[in-house]
């Protein structure tokens, strides 16, 4: 799951996504409204948590607007602004949730979940290729039935292959859905991962380099098999 985290106080927003990240969300963080347009202009989230008074102006108001052109994504609003009267223009407006500060991050983080669960509603829980079986809801993976242990950027990687089984998939891609923006894309955490992901697959190998563009999910060998 991506989220992104808008809020314009430095140390809230890096304790809110510190906090969501360490629930194996990939997090991306903006301080304006500016910012957080750009970011969705350029990625695809499943939930985004939104101060409301941003230095460029209420985030109600941005959300409002493309909520008018059919914009569906979920959104937690987090904000000062405590009156009922408030909470209920931040609902007549687009937002999903609203929480008030200060608030319990615990109670955070699930809100986030519980919205980007609903945005991701019409994706398959398990995802299956050959004997390879992944668990997004219970964050388990199994191969020839026997329970593999995955970092969670292993477990992300492998997730995002098997939403394109047998399609190639470029390292930039990797990187901008299952890292965060401040990764270097020239950098070689992509490689290093899928070459740790399929030690812990193990034969007959199932993620294939494509030379020139990027890794594979193919193959339809039983584990322990021979390999093609």
């Amino acid at each position: 799951m991506r989220v992104l985290v808008v809020e314009d106080d430095g140390n809230l927003r890096l304790a809110v996504t510190t906090e969501l990240a360490g629930k194996g969300l990939q997090v991306d963080q903006a301080a304006d409204i500016a910012g957080a347009d750009a970011y969705l202009r350029a990625g695809a989230y499943d939930c985004v948590v939104f101060d409301r008074m941003l230095p460029d102006g209420d985030a109600v108001t941005y959300v409002h607007a493309r909520r008018q052109r059919g914009w569906a994504l979920p959104v937690l609003f987090l904000t000062a602004l405590d009156s009922l009267a408030q909470r209920v223009v931040g609902f007549e407006h687009g937002g999903d949730d609203y929480l008030v500060k200060p608030f319990a991050m615990a109670e955070m983080t699930a809100r986030v979940l519980a919205l980007a669960r609903r945005s991701g509603a019409n994706r398959p829980s398990v995802l299956r290729h050959a004997d390879l079986e992944l668990d997004s809801a219970r964050r388990e993976v199994r191969r020839g039935g026997v329970m593999l242990t995955l970092t969670s950027k292993e477990f992300a990687v492998l997730e995002y292959l098997l939403t394109r089984p047998e399609q190639a998939v470029g390292r930039s891609e990797l990187i901008e859905h299952c890292w965060d923006s401040s990764t270097d894309p020239m950098s070689n955490v992509v490689d290093v991962t899928v070459r740790r992901l399929r030690g812990k697959l193990r034969t007959p190998e199932l993620i294939h380099t494509v030379r020139g563009r990027g890794y594979r999910l193919g193959g339809s060998g039983a584990l322990g098999g021979s390999g093609a």
